[in-house]
Order: C-alpha cells, then structure tokens, then sequence
C-alpha cells in the first residue's frame, strides 16, 4: 500500500522549508504589481498536541517578527513581490482551517492570502463572554461583530506605559476576590476578524511571559497558552479561558 505520509516533514527545519514553499507558491500568484493588494498572510496551524512545538518552533513562535520580517519577506524581495508596509502575519493554531484557505500537501497548516480586493465579510455576529471565576461588573458580556476591540483585564481603565488611556471593556473589578488576584490590568483583548469571520483572542503585554498568562481549553483538547502577542486564538463556542490562575471565561454563540 502507498505510504501517503512517507515524504512528511518530521523536523523543525523540514516543517519550515514545507511552509515557505507553500507560501511561496501563493505568493508568486502575487507577482507585477499585484503584492501591493496583500493586507494579510493568514496561517492555519492544524496539527496535533504532540507535534505542536515542531510547529511553533519552525515559525520561531517567541518571536514572530522574526519569520515574518526574515522569512516571509526574503520571499518577496526575491520575486519582486513588492508587500505593502502595513502588511500583517497572522498566525492561530486551529481544529479546521476556513475552507477557502489553501492547504499544504505534507504539513499540517493551510495559508489564507487576504487582499483588499477580496470581498470582506460584514455580516452580522454576536456572541457572549460569561465569567464563571472572578468578579467582574457584569456576568455576561455581549460581543458584536461591529464593536471593535474589546479589552480585558482588572480595573476599569488604565494608563499605559506610553502615556495613554486603555479602558478595560470586560473589567475584573479590584476587589479581594482569589479569581482576580493574578488578572493584570493589561491581561489581553478579543478581536473580530471580517476575512475569517471569526472572533480572535490575544494575549496582551500583562497576559505573556513573565507577566501573567492566558491559557485556552477548546472542548476535547489540551489546554493551550498564548506566548505572544502577536499570535492570536480564533474562539469556538465552548472554549474556556484562564486569565492569571483561575478567573475564567466562557466563549459562547448563544445566550444563557
């Protein structure tokens, strides 16, 4: 019988090889002038628990900058593929990549280039935050596709260490309550995404090491933690998220 998987990437510098292909394949659909529509690479990472660190070494997972503005652009530069400034590497570690993302042959990931002239998906989406550990102003928290960023952490607003003002839109309160002890005041922040038409979770600076974390459990899986701020969590109904030690969160699609 045909062994399917004979040729599978088993190293960290295979998987990376492997994946730069891939987006060099899809980049070079990019090439005389069309590079300059490219908002965004998407990378959907489908592998298993066990192979996970292969993954997130193989895209230097602590410092993403680095195969972003190394890697990624090397390719480009190579094929005259001229990315605009602003261009962004988003990376989340998924179940089911979107079906309209390109998967790889041999490796668990499947790239989605996003560009401005792809229709963006402005559909209507709500969902809802419930605390299950930790006091907050509000059990409940309704999310909206339209609302923008929504910020976590404890206490009502904050300043910044660049001198400006963050209101903390899903707010653990000060209180001397065992749940909200660890919670910093800039844990991390949920975002919608109108290409993936999915809701993200980030870890903010208070939320990584060797501040505080931010741990995710999806139904049925391991829990995961968010190391950087740069790689997001796309939330399903059911996940649960631990801020600090043991305030907790509930992802949902439907109201209690």
């Amino acid at each position: 019988m045909f062994d399917l998987f004979k040729n599978r990437p088993t190293d960290v510098k295979e998987i990376r090889n492997a994946l730069l292909q891939l987006i060099k394949e899809q980049l070079q659909k990019a090439e005389g002038g069309e590079g300059a529509n490219i908002r965004a690479l998407y990378l959907f990472f489908t592998c298993s628990d066990s192979d996970r660190y292969l993954y997130e070494s193989a895209i230097y997972f602590d410092d993403p900058d680095r195969f972003k503005n190394e890697e990624v652009q090397r390719i480009a530069d190579d094929f005259a593929i001229n990315l605009p400034a602003a261009w962004s590497l988003k990376i989340s570690f998924e179940d089911e990549p979107p079906a309209e993302a390109i998967r790889a042959k041999n490796i668990d990931v499947a790239l989605l280039v996003s560009t401005f002239k792809n229709p963006v998906l402005y559909k209507q989406v709500t969902a809802y935050i419930n605390v299950l550990n930790g006091e907050t102003e509000k059990k409940q928290y309704v999310l909206d596709s339209a609302c923008g960023k929504i910020n976590i952490g404890r206490g009502t607003g904050v300043q910044t260490a660049d001198g400006f003002f963050r209101k903390n839109n899903i707010a653990f309160t000060d209180a001397d309550h065992p749940g909200n002890r660890a919670v910093s005041r800039q844990h991390a922040h949920i975002q919608w995404d109108a290409v993936t038409g999915s809701f993200f979770l980030y870890a903010d600076e208070g939320g990584i090491p060797p501040s505080n974390k931010v741990k995710i459990r999806t139904q049925g899986e391991a829990p995961v933690k968010l190391l950087s701020t740069e790689i997001g969590h796309r939330l399903q109904g059911g996940d649960q998220v631990m801020l600090g030690d043991s305030a907790l969160l509930e992802f949902s699609l439907t109201p209690e």
